[in-house]
């Protein structure tokens, strides 16, 4: 994946504090860096964005400091009905915006994998579509 130049930096910085979700993230964007090796990243102040070239997945911390893990979030073509997703919605038709609460590596598998690929798959179409 493409990384700014103060990758480390802003993300040891945007992780502060919360060594069990830095530990989570790089496990997961290690994951997704050897399955997707053409994305970028971009660290903001409220998530971490995954592009290629347009957003498809994002990275958060849980709203409750009390809370642990990383939350993933993904755009979708489909309402997925899981037990894996805290939240859905549909902010506009044909687009269902996913929560995934990611509390320990055993949240890093396979099937979030899929939906990974399915939703950088799905940022794709719509760039076609919009042309």
């Amino acid at each position: 994946m493409t990384l700014p130049e103060r990758y480390s930096e802003d993300i040891l910085f945007f992780f502060a504090g919360r060594p069990d979700a830095l530990e989570l993230y790089e496990a997961l964007f290690a994951l997704m860096d050897a399955r997707f090796p053409d994305c970028s990243v971009k660290v903001q102040k409220s998530q971490i964005s995954f592009y290629s070239p347009r957003l498809f997945a994002m990275v958060s911390l849980p709203r409750r400091k009390s809370e642990l893990g990383i939350v993933l979030t993904l755009g979708l073509s489909r309402r997925l009905d899981s037990p894996r997703v805290s939240v859905s919605t549909e902010p506009y038709h044909g687009r269902w915006t996913h929560h995934f609460p990611i509390m320990d590596k055993s949240g890093l598998d396979a099937e979030l994998l899929e939906l990974i690929a399915e939703a950088l798959t799905f940022s794709r179409e719509k760039r076609r579509c919009k042309k």
